[in-house]
This record gives C-alpha cells, structure tokens and sequence, in this order.
C-alpha cells in the first residue's frame, strides 16, 4: 500500500538525520497491523520541547511539554476502520488521516531513559500517534488504554 507520510520540522538541528525513514516505516507498519488497505496521509511535525509545549497549551489546555500529540482528522471505532467515515483529499484521493507532533528532544531523553535508544522511540511514538489518529485512545486506566497497548506492542513486535 502507497501511504504518504509528510514530515516537517520546526525547529532546524534537531539531529538524527534518519527520523524520516523511522517514522515512514512505523506508519506504514501501523496502518498496514490495523488493515488500512486505502491510500492515506499522515502529517507529522518534528519540534523541540518548547514548540511542542507551545501546541499543548494552546490545544489541550495543558501547559508543559510531552513526547508526542496527536490530531486525528475522522472520529474512527479502534479496530475498524472504514474509508467511508473520513476526510478524503479531492486532489490526491488520499485519505486524510491527521497530524502528529513529535518532540525530538523528549523522544531522545525517554529512548535513553528506557534503555532502547532514539531509533525504537520515535517508532514507538509514531504507532502510537497512528493508533490514536485510527481512534485508540487512552484517556483512563481501563480497557481502552489496556487495548492500546497491546496493539502497541503487536505492531512494535514486543514480547510480553
């Protein structure tokens, strides 16, 4: 499947010259695990911690910096997909599946505090952020964050 991912990056020297391919390669694994089989698009900004921090407190009210921020464009059932309930592009055909944010330095700190490094980190952040422009979220300590996470863990390849 040909998904177009569109990456960007706010704040210039950030590093890691090879985040682009990262994060490539673990929307397609994300959507292809969820049997997304229509072409889609997915934005991503790549930041520091004051610009995500910036976006968290003008979207979400909450004023400190995080890892990563998702902005799905379709209110999606987890796990069920259906092309028909979202945002197509009309040039392209794309199907128009949102934006995430991604803070780089948060991205390396949690990837060395995890002892997995940057690499496993930004694809784990960017499955992440996939799963919540395809309707996962996590908002309580229930079964909707229990499911997230394993889904997480499945398309990351994570033995329990």
């Amino acid at each position: 499947m040909e998904h177009q991912t569109e990456i960007s990056r706010e704040v210039k020297n950030l590093g890691h010259n090879n985040s682009a391919a990262l994060i490539k390669k673990a929307v397609n694994m994300a959507l292809e695990a969820e049997g997304v089989n229509v072409p889609c698009l997915v934005s991503v900004m790549l930041t520091d911690d004051e610009g995500i921090r910036r976006v968290n407190r003008e979207f979400r009210d909450v004023d400190r910096a995080t890892d990563v921020l998702s902005f799905p464009m379709n209110e999606l059932s987890p796990g069920a997909f259906d092309p028909a309930d979202c945002e197509q592009d009309p040039d392209s055909g794309l199907i128009l599946l949102g934006d995430m944010m991604i803070s780089v330095p948060r991205c390396e700190a949690q990837g060395e505090e995890f002892g997995h490094g940057y690499q496993r980190e930004i694809m784990y952040l960017t499955v992440h952020s996939v799963l919540h422009l395809l309707g996962y979220d996590h908002v309580d300590e229930g079964e909707m964050k229990r499911r997230m996470r394993q889904r997480e863990k499945e398309i990351m390849g994570d033995k329990d």
